[in-house]
């Protein structure tokens, strides 16, 4: 005789897209890759020899920027909630080129701390934040990525309110990435 548990039909069941499952668990190990990065900051920093130097003008120009990509890719995402295809296409365009933008302000931030003779190598402060942005904007890379494939989606018409899997997950993957940047940014003007 076995024991079974009798199923209620009408209960609900909890279950995720085991896609949008992976991608939660991705974003959960790099906020602890971020959490180490910056307790290591922090703790190192405690300990002396740390250079004070102001934050690269670079820096608050791509923390606007990315802050724009995410209203564009949450406007993509109401498009596509509406079927608005031409809105999806601007809208995740528009972010891809944000995210592109943003990118290319990180590598002219690092020039202008090479100015302010703040290396990669020397002082443990350039260290890290060559290490923060540098991470951060590897991440960056594979939100463009998924963005693209996303377009090319939109582009083939396979990006609308009954196929919305695909775009939520690089939506969530993108605001994700630009609260991230908009967290080490804080962090660094208050800790520097």
């Amino acid at each position: 005789m076995t024991n079974s548990i009798p199923v209620d039909p009408s209960s609900p069941t909890l279950s995720m897209n085991p896609k949008k499952f992976i991608l939660w668990l991705f974003i959960v190990s790099i906020v602890m890759i971020f959490a180490a990065l910056t307790s290591a900051y922090i703790v190192r920093q405690a300990e002396g020899n740390w250079l004070d130097y102001e934050l690269p003008q670079m820096f608050y120009i791509s923390t606007a920027l990315i802050f724009l990509s995410s209203l564009t890719m949450h406007w993509a995402l109401l498009s596509a909630k509406k079927n608005n295809f031409f809105n999806v296409k601007l809208g995740l365009t528009i972010t891809l080129l944000l995210g592109m933008v943003f990118l290319y302000t990180q590598v002219q931030a690092w020039g202008q701390l090479v100015d302010m003779n703040v290396f990669f190598v020397g002082n443990p402060s350039g260290s890290f934040v060559y290490v923060l942005s540098g991470v951060h904007g590897f991440h960056i890379i594979s939100g463009v990525i998924f963005l693209i494939i996303v377009l090319i989606s939109s582009f083939r018409d396979q990006v609308h309110s009954k196929n919305l899997d695909v775009i939520e997950m690089s939506a969530t993957y993108w605001h994700f990435l630009d609260g991230l940047w908009i967290y080490l940014f804080i962090f660094l003007i208050l800790n520097s």
